[in-house]
């Protein structure tokens, strides 16, 4: 019989991360028995009865992904049951995954932590956790509770992230509405999703499209309708998507260079010194790298007179346009 709340769909985020939250509260690791019938993600599939081979599989891809993460997940064997595969236990060893004791924070840093754990704190997972540890301790694993108390509670990306981590996994062909810098009208995109990025602190689709067989890389926040699912499937692609996407978007980045001159001492001054990659040529001019040249001539409009664009050429344009945009809107 279906266990409650199978037909609900948990993102593979969510699943990921309850899986390392229960392989972190016990020392004496668990069975795969234990983590499909527990762990939030596999036991709204579980059959106690039935066949779980699918979900096994699972469990496998996602056990390399946590270690792609550099999660030091590893298996011990069972006491009693040496050398059978069967009864092999998953833990992750915290000594291993702490972070080492030489490292020391600023109480600023200090500060910034604390509130980021206080938005953590007993968010969307918690109770599906606290079900989890109840349900491991009726089956006689001792837990390390606090463990289980941080739970992500606020999302911040794009809607269309959701569907799209659900046709990646499923392999389905999705299609949606995308609008480009300077169009008046979203352009329909059909593509096979190949992979997820961040770069830079935003979330890329990495697509095949089909009509050309070309790669693409689409921005997430540029996705201005829902993301239509539809019947097609595909082929699993060769391995690496993510890695050759984040590659691509890396030269583009390392590619755009800006000289940018900044008032000493203003908020445009600190924050763009910060920038990674971000030089200095001269006293108050800044060379700066970028992925996006619309984005980034938001972000320089904001600063207002305390930033001005030296070069290129185009980047220098479409921050004045900004500004002046900005000058009209406000009579």
């Amino acid at each position: 019989m279906a266990q409650a709340g199978a037909g609900s769909r948990i993102p593979a985020e969510e699943r990921l991360f309850s899986l390392v939250l229960a392989l972190l509260a016990t020392d004496a690791g668990l069975t795969k028995t234990d983590i499909l019938s527990t762990v939030q993600g596999y036991r709204q599939k579980f059959s106690r009865s039935g066949d779980n081979a699918n979900l096994e599989r699972q469990f496998e891809r996602d056990k390399d992904d946590i270690r792609d993460l550099g999660v030091p997940l590893e298996t011990v064997d069972s006491p009693g049951h040496a050398g059978d595969n069967h009864n092999l236990r998953y833990r992750i060893p915290r000594g291993a995954y702490e972070l080492p004791t030489d490292i020391r924070f600023s109480p600023e840093e200090t500060t910034l932590l604390n509130l980021a754990a206080m938005v953590w704190r007993e968010g969307s997972l918690s109770a599906e956790s606290r079900r989890a540890i109840l349900k491991l301790r009726s089956l006689g694993v001792t837990t390390t509770e606090p463990v289980v108390g941080y739970a992500p509670r606020v999302r911040v990306r794009e809607s269309a992230f959701d569907p799209l981590g659900t046709a990646l996994e499923r392999r389905q062909v999705v299609r949606f509405g995308y609008l480009k810098p300077g169009e008046s009208e979203a352009q329909t995109r059909t593509v096979e999703p190949l992979a997820l990025v961040q770069h830079q602190g935003r979330w890329h689709l990495f697509a095949n499209d089909p009509e050309t067989s070309t790669t693409r890389t689409f921005l997430l926040r540029r996705i201005v309708t829902q993301v239509a699912t539809l019947p097609a499937t595909f082929e699993p692609p060769a391995p690496g998507q993510a890695d050759i996407a984040l590659t691509e978007l890396e030269a583009v980045w390392n590619s755009n260079t800006a000289v940018v001159e900044v008032e000493p001492g203003t908020d445009a001054a600190t924050r763009l010194e910060k920038r990674r990659g971000s030089s200095t040529s001269a006293p108050g001019t800044l060379n700066l790298h970028y992925s996006d040249l619309n984005i980034f001539a938001d972000e320089l409009a904001g600063y207002g007179p305390e930033a001005l664009v030296v070069s290129p050429p185009e980047l220098r344009d479409a921050v004045r346009s900004r500004l002046e945009r900005t000058a009209a809107d406000h009579g």
